[in-house]
Formats: C-alpha cells, sequence, structure tokens
C-alpha cells in the first residue's frame, strides 16, 4: 500500500490571494502594522496563534487575541466561493482514489472544522481515511500530524509520502521519515522547499503519480 498526505492551503487549494487579503485586513483593522506579503506566504501552513506570532513579534497577549477575532472575522466576510481547487488537483486526487493501494489523507494548519467545511464544499471530504489537524496535533513542523495520519491508514513511514507547498510541510516530512514531495504553484518557492528537505518539487500535478512510484515502495 501507499499512503499519500496532502497540504490544503497552497497545494490543494489555491487560497494565496485570500490569505494575503485577510491577513492585511486583519492587521488593518486591529491597528497592527500590515506584514508584507513575503511575510505572509512566509506563515502559511502553521496553527494561526503562531502565525501571528511571527508576524506581529511585538504584540503582547492581548494584541494577539485582537489580531486572531479580527483574521477570523476578516475571513469569513472574504471566504465564500474564493478557495478554488488547483488545475489538475480534482483529476489527480480522483486518480489516486481510484487506485485500491493507495490512501489519502490531509495535514492542515486550518482547524478541523474549517477544513471538512471546505472540502466538502469541493464534494472530496470522503476521499480521506483521515484529517489530521491541530485540534488534535501540534503545528507543523512537528511531525505528529504524519505519525497520525499513518496510524490511521495502517501505513509506515516507507510507504507515506507527504505534498505540499511550504518549508514547514517539507520539514515536516523529514522529521516523520517519509517521502518530502514538494508543489511549485504555492506559498514557498523550489529553492526553499529543496533547502528544507523535498525530495522533489513538482511543476503540475499530473506529475505526482510519477513522483510517487519513483519514492515509495
Amino acid at each position: 500500500m501507499r499512503l499519500v498526505v496532502f497540504d490544503m492551503d497552497g497545494t490543494l487549494i489555491d487560497s494565496v490571494g485570500l490569505i494575503v487579503e485577510t491577513v492585511s485586513a486583519a492587521f488593518e483593522a486591529a491597528g497592527e502594522v500590515v506584514p508584507d506579503e513575503r511575510m505572509i506566504r512566509s506563515i502559511s501552513g502553521l496553527t494561526l496563534n503562531i502565525a501571528l506570532q511571527k508576524l506581529a513579534p511585538a504584540a503582547d497577549a492581548d494584541g494577539l487575541v485582537r489580531l486572531g477575532e479580527s483574521y477570523r472575522a476578516e475571513y469569513r466576510a472574504r471566504a465564500n466561493g474564493r478557495e478554488p481547487l488547483f488545475p489538475g488537483a480534482l483529476e489527480t486526487l480522483d486518480q489516486l482514489r481510484n487506485d485500491p493501494d493507495t490512501t489519502l489523507a490531509v495535514a492542515t494548519g486550518k482547524g478541523l472544522s474549517s477544513a471538512r467545511r471546505l472540502l466538502a464544499g469541493h464534494g472530496i471530504e470522503h476521499y480521506f481515511s483521515s484529517i489530521q489537524t491541530p485540534d488534535d496535533n501540534p503545528s507543523k513542523p512537528a511531525p505528529q500530524m504524519i505519525f497520525n495520519a499513518m496510524a490511521a491508514a495502517g501505513a509506515t513511514a516507507r510507504q507515506t509520502a507527504m505534498i505540499g507547498d511550504t518549508n514547514h510541510d517539507m520539514e515536516m516530512a523529514q522529521a516523520a521519515g517519509v517521502a518530502a514531495i514538494g508543489v511549485a504553484w504555492g506559498y514557498h518557492p523550489p529553492v526553499e522547499l529543496f533547502a528544507a528537505g523535498a525530495d522533489l518539487v513538482l511543476d503540475r500535478f499530473d506529475q505526482l503519480g510519477v513522483a510517487l512510484t519513483t519514492l515509495l515502495e
């Protein structure tokens, strides 16, 4: 068997523009200095509280609470219908799902309810054997999300690949001892993904099948 674990934002879901806009609006509404786009891209995949600490290192505890509330409000106001799947994602997921030797899972920095709602909105929640989130795991790049996905699927590290667009995904894969496959269309550029431990970086979704055959048992 093989287990393929997908990140969501920047990997399956095209949320880059939405997240940059939402973070910028949230900081402005909270009276904080708005981070530049490079900084906002750098925190994709982290849990919200850790991301906000990195974006606003001078903020105290109350300030971080205000920023979190502001972010959630701005996201709710903007998100509806603005998180499409990347081109080729659905076709690739369909192919993998129809392979009897392949199990799919998700490891995301989103909360569980948000992740389920977004996947259900695209009609693919049932594709995944487990959805690993910070609700029950430490934030990326800690490897626990992958360990729990492996346990749920009955897979070993040598049978598992992590697919993601950020350094945090690649570092998590390295920490878990699984194959690390980056994608070039998300938040972090390929040079950073390779530096963080990516075995391969894909330019298109239709390259994933060959990558999995190359890297997994």
